[in-house]
């Protein structure tokens, strides 16, 4: 453990996992080990998921302006 309770996990262990330099990580404590786990990034989760509608540009410009005029009438 370094200064300020830093982890560095071993690279060859974080290659194998998949996780990369920088990337969110969620910590818990379960029976008494500490457990890391990825916290996926939003931008890659829509990216790469299903698609289960569409939005026109125009339709989320509208909405965009329907929520602004409401929040801040």
């Amino acid at each position: 453990m370094a200064k300020k309770f830093a982890l560095y996990p071993p690279r060859a262990l974080m290659n194998e996992l998949g996780m990369r330099e920088g990337q969110r990580v969620r910590y818990t404590v379960e029976n008494g080990k500490l457990m890391v786990e990825p916290v996926p990034d939003p931008i890659q989760v829509a990216l790469h998921s299903r698609k289960w509608t569409r939005t026109s540009a125009k339709e989320l410009e509208l909405q965009s302006e329907k929520e602004q005029s409401e929040f801040y009438a």
